[in-house]
């Protein structure tokens, strides 16, 4: 069966499996793909009617029920909630199916780390993927006090936050352990402006060890580079996507959360200039290069799908056709450092291939900075270690040594 208009649907859903249809074209679910959508919806369908219940009994357990069932008959395919989530999308949406509960956490820590969250989100006004980092990095303190209870909130004491850090970050790499001590002293924060401890903690947090500038940033080799681009099918939808997006990242050094949050309207093609959201969500104009505006275009002319949902520039190959997450950007670059034979690549990494070849091709550190659009020239100062040229200038002879 390869037509969605061969799959029959009977029972309580039947009167919306056309609307369902139109739904799954629209999203740019290819007509096989759209036969298992339906013929999941005709299977649920059944199933609702078998048990006297209507589409308004969809709920979060009734889904669970359901997909139990159709596991233990022996269907293997489709047998997730999470397989259930275009129907009940679609359901939902023209209101015949109930919304979602949200769930309440269920213990004292749950709730107090569910107001820290918020209170990073509307008062300090951090991004959604921080607060859940921040969230994560505090939940072993909450625990190691008590779980969250007000009687032991009000104990706590300086000594307690610092016994907690000596003995978490020594078991933790750099970066966590960073993250750690700035998460707790927002959370120690928070719990001083609600008025659940009487006064502020945050210097009992000692600074995690750090020594900036002592590793060497690991770029890729112009020659790795070429192999990772030329890994992309370019007669391919995928392909077009994949080297725009790595075009991107190796000249102009952009983060993988700044390509996924680019939109069609970031590209100002008379300016020939790209406007990028970093950190701190503040908007810059990057130049627009030519090859890679030439990239963006081959695959806004023949791989963006025009059934795409939003305005991201860089969509999903399968339907649904949404932007491509941080996490999707990440992966486009290590399947083509595996098809290229180079390993396990991330995409910060081609950040710093990106500075090493503006270095070797005689920029300055500033102009690096600028383009890498770091706040602290310190932070720029690292890519001094990789201009060798500059650096033998420096040295000085070894003792004893031939000139």
């Amino acid at each position: 069966m390869s037509s969605p208009s061969q799959v029959r649907v009977r029972g309580p859903l039947e009167a919306f499996a056309p609307g369902f249809a139109d739904e799954l074209r629209g999203l740019g679910y290819t007509p096989v793909s759209a036969v298992f959508q339906l013929q999941l919806m005709a299977h649920a369908s059944r199933w609702l009617r078998e048990a006297g219940l209507g589409p308004d009994a969809l709920t979060g357990d009734v889904v669970e029920r359901f997909v139990a069932e159709r596991r233990a008959a022996g269907y293997t395919n489709y047998v997730t909630v999470r397989a259930m989530a275009p129907l009940l999308g679609y359901l939902r949406a023209i209101g015949v199916a109930p919304a979602p509960l949200r769930l309440q956490p269920a213990t004292p820590a749950g709730r107090l780390l569910e107001r820290f969250g918020e209170y990073l989100t509307i008062e300090r006004g951090v991004a959604d993927g921080t607060v859940v980092d921040y969230v994560h990095a505090v939940r072993p303190f909450v625990d190691a006090i008590g779980g969250g209870e007000e009687r032991d909130l009000q104990s706590l004491t300086a000594a307690d936050v610092t016994a907690f850090v000596v003995a978490r970050c020594p078991c933790q790499s750099r970066g966590a352990a960073k993250m750690t001590v700035t998460a707790l002293r927002s959370l120690l924060g928070f719990l001083h402006v609600e008025g659940l401890i009487a006064r502020s903690l945050v210097g009992a947090v000692p600074s995690a060890a750090s020594w900036r500038l002592s590793g060497l940033p690991r770029a890729l080799e112009p020659e790795q580079v070429r192999r990772l681009l030329d890994s992309c099918d370019r007669s391919a939808r995928t392909g077009r996507r994949d080297f725009a997006i790595l075009t991107m990242l190796v000249r102009l050094g952009l983060r993988a959360g700044e390509v996924a949050g680019l939109t069609l309207e970031d590209v100002d093609w008379r300016a020939g200039e790209l406007v990028v959201v970093g950190k701190g969500r503040r908007a810059e104009r990057l130049p627009l290069p030519v090859d890679v505006g030439e990239a963006i275009t081959s695959y806004l002319r023949d791989g963006r799908p025009a059934s795409a949902q939003d305005r991201s520039l860089f969509v999903r190959v399968k339907a649904p056709h949404r932007g491509l997450t941080s996490a999707g950007v990440s992966q486009v670059v290590v399947s083509a450092g595996r098809r290229a034979g180079l390993g396990q690549i991330h995409a910060h990494r081609l950040r710093h291939s990106a500075a090493t070849q503006m270095l070797r091709a005689g920029g300055s550190l500033e102009e690096i900075g600028q383009v890498l659009r770091h706040r602290a020239a310190l932070t720029t100062a690292i890519y001094a270690k990789v201009d060798r040229d500059a650096l033998r200038g420096l040295a000085r002879p070894w003792p004893g040594a031939r000139s």
